[in-house]
């Protein structure tokens, strides 16, 4: 699969996009009323995107999602329901992308790596942006 949602009782908890997975257009696979666009942009040879910007607008953002690029290494990530029960786990390696939209998850590194990563902004704290939650083993 190149594209995957890892979704649990109507909750969608991630985005995948799999290092693998080709487009012929600049495709975002998020809905256009998320917080956070996921995506990826493709153009043949020779495209030129005229000269912009992205002006300032005010826009209310109450969730925090979290995207992340496996630039070398392997990565688990686990998601749990709401009770603490694990529901999944995927493997992640070079190239792969994951948003992380919803609920309780952790990163296990399984082979050394390193991500690239973006959160929405700005940063408030630890104590705000980061809930550390009970989960089941």
């Amino acid at each position: 699969m190149s594209y995957e949602v890892i979704e649990f009782n109507n909750i969608k908890y991630a985005e995948i996009i799999r290092n693998n997975l080709r487009v012929d257009k600049t495709t975002f696979f998020s809905s256009p009323d998320s917080s956070f666009q996921f995506g990826l942009i493709a153009h043949k040879a020779g495209y030129v995107e005229e000269p912009h910007c992205h002006p300032s607008i005010k826009r209310e953002i109450t969730d925090l999602q979290q995207m992340f690029v496996v630039q070398f290494g392997k990565v688990a990530v686990d998601f749990y329901d709401e009770d603490g029960n694990k529901i999944k786990e995927v493997v992640l390696c070079p190239g792969d992308a994951i948003l992380l939209i919803h609920g309780t998850h952790s990163i296990r590194v399984l082979e050394d790596a390193q991500c690239i990563t973006v959160k929405q902004g700005p940063f408030i704290g630890i104590e705000y942006d980061k809930r550390i939650m009970e989960v089941k083993k």
